[in-house]
């Protein structure tokens, strides 16, 4: 990454935590195995991914 600051990443984090929280929410309204359950697994699948590597980059900054 490089060009964004710690606290620029910090930031980021609460809206990632965020769509998670309202993905796993919305997830639950609907039966495993439906395209709209699946759509949310992976939308939630991609935030920890984002999640992961903006905390290792702000734990690589010191």
């Amino acid at each position: 990454m490089g060009k964004y600051t710690k606290e620029e990443l910090v930031e980021a984090l609460r809206p990632i935590s965020s769509i998670i929280s309202k993905c796993e929410k919305g997830q639950l309204k609907f039966a495993e195995g439906t395209s709209h359950h699946s759509r949310f697994k992976n939308i939630i699948k991609a935030m920890h991914i984002s999640k992961s590597l903006i905390t290792n980059e702000i734990s690589s900054m010191g």
